[in-house]
């Protein structure tokens, strides 16, 4: 009988401690937001292969050609992040969320809907989860941005945006969006903060993947130089290893906790050597100033006002280029077995879809 209490403490103690380690939680349907976007899209497509009932949570203007709706597992539910009910009604039945929905751009004519959307779709999302409590877990997508930049330093998730100044309004929110994620972890919601690095990766050009955007424009010869003198720093990562991270977060990632999905912390015209040698092309001959492309951002700015079109480069991104913004990972190696590809092979995947599309030539 003595041996039998103690091999019953014994057992209980081992799954309390795996508990708080952050093994594998079972869940069974899942609601994203952000669903028709270039990351989330290739999640919906990893989480339907583990053998998950996913419902894609999109407007209904949304292009939706990036999800699998054949797929007898997913579900579609239509509605807005910035409308509470419509969330409301999509988590019915769901055991997890992966709130990734945010409005990601370097410059708007409306600044206020950064905002809107990335600020209150995530107040949203916690008022949706305080009326159902059905949620075992909520997997906020952040960003490295609501961390600040790191000029002259590595970071890690211990680093908080000092709020001072920001290069963006998209930044700003997010550093916004990032207190009150905070705050809810302390309150108790079954919260997890993911923040990935420069995604990157064959697949849409939404303004997220904006290297795969910034390289057409090289080997189009419409960049036709290295942007600035190189001391920017970019953490990049492949979008299927930040697809990896959120999946492993949803199964591993301990509650409150804050994770960096980030890789190889380099610069533009590091990126663009590295794509002349895995094309076997020349590299660019000249550098472009940054108070050259700055001026160009304000004209293409002027433009975009009349047009209506969104520019590919304005004032705003020339601020965040000269600043760096190279982070750490290895809390995400240790805690969530995250492993970013090196940069080389990341970006031969990308090039090479590139090329198969017709976008670039080499």
């Amino acid at each position: 009988m003595y041996l039998f209490i103690l091999q019953v403490v014994h057992t209980s103690i081992s799954g309390l401690s795996l508990r708080a380690k952050g093994a594998k939680q079972e869940m069974g349907k899942v609601l994203v937001t952000g669903a028709s976007g270039f990351l989330v899209g290739r999640l919906c497509h990893r989480l339907l292969a583990e053998g998950h009932a996913v419902c894609a949570f999109v407007r209904r203007s949304s292009d939706l050609s990036s999800l699998p709706l054949s797929h007898p597992a997913l579900e579609l539910a239509y509605g807005d992040v910035t409308d509470l009910p419509s969330l409301v009604d999509a988590l019915q039945g769901c055991d997890a969320l992966f709130h990734a929905a945010a409005l990601v751009e370097p410059w708007l004519p409306d600044p206020s809907r950064f905002f809107t959307v990335n600020v209150g779709g995530l107040q949203n999302v916690l008022r949706a989860f305080q009326e159902t409590k059905t949620l075992k877990k909520i997997i906020y997508t952040s960003s490295f941005f609501a961390l600040g930049p790191t000029d002259g330093y590595i970071a890690d998730e211990k680093q908080i945006h000092q709020g001072q100044t920001f290069c963006t309004e998209y930044e700003k929110s997010k550093a916004v969006a990032d207190k009150i994620a905070l705050q809810a972890a302390a309150d108790g919601t079954p919260i997890v903060l993911l923040y990935p690095g420069v995604i990157y990766g064959s697949g849409k050009l939404t303004a997220g993947n904006v290297i795969a955007r910034i390289l057409i424009e090289r080997f189009n010869w419409r960049l036709p130089g290295y942007i600035g003198d190189g001391n920017d720093r970019e953490s990049l990562c492949h979008v299927e290893d930040v697809v990896s991270g959120h999946v492993a977060a949803m199964h591993k990632g301990q509650l409150g906790e804050r994770y960096l999905l980030t890789g190889e912390n380099v610069s533009l015209n590091q990126v663009f050597d590295k794509a002349a040698a895995i094309t076997k092309t020349s590299k660019p001959y000249i550098h472009i100033p940054l108070g050259i492309i700055e001026i160009y951002g304000f004209i293409s700015v002027f433009f975009s006002r009349i047009t209506g079109k969104l520019p590919l480069i304005s004032y705003p991104t020339v601020r965040v280029l000269r600043h760096q913004w190279a982070y750490s990972c290895d809390k995400a190696k240790e805690e969530l077995r995250y492993s970013p590809r090196n940069l080389n092979e990341g970006l031969s995947e990308m090039l090479l879809g590139l090329k198969a599309s017709g976008m670039i030539r080499y």
